[in-house]
């Protein structure tokens, strides 16, 4: 899998907090659902996510989401609940799914510390 970031162009960034390209795994539980889910997390800032996922999912689901990453010689992650706010289909060459704009709503001052060190490049993710 090959991970990767990217920053975004700020002529092109006009959000409060810019979105940085990524492509990190991500697990996922929709709240009170015992299953989990797997999808990508293709850009982030410190207020929300954009997934990508097989599953149909409708907005406004509240998610618990784990988001793993490679930290030197072992695997990290943070978590964060989250709310989808809008979704899009995603269509690839042989694959179909979904794209999901997430919300952060809650996150731990832990986790908020690495998806910050990963945000400003301090934690190189290849």
């Amino acid at each position: 899998m090959g991970l990767s970031i990217q920053r975004t162009t700020p002529d092109r960034e006009r959000r409060r907090f810019p979105r940085i390209l990524m492509n990190l795994p991500l697990e996922y539980r929709v709240i009170n659902v015992p299953y989990a889910h797997g999808g990508l997390v293709v850009n982030a800032s410190e207020a929300g996510l954009l997934i990508q996922s097989v599953k149909n999912i409708p907005v406004g689901t509240q998610l618990e989401t784990v988001v793993l990453f490679p930290r030197e010689f072992k695997l990290e992650s943070f978590r964060v609940m989250a709310e989808i706010v809008w979704k899009d289909v995603c269509r690839e060459e042989d694959w179909e799914g979904f794209y999901y704009g997430v919300h952060i709503t809650q996150i731990l001052d832990e986790d908020r510390n690495k998806l910050q060190q990963i945000l400003n490049g301090h934690i190189s993710l290849g």
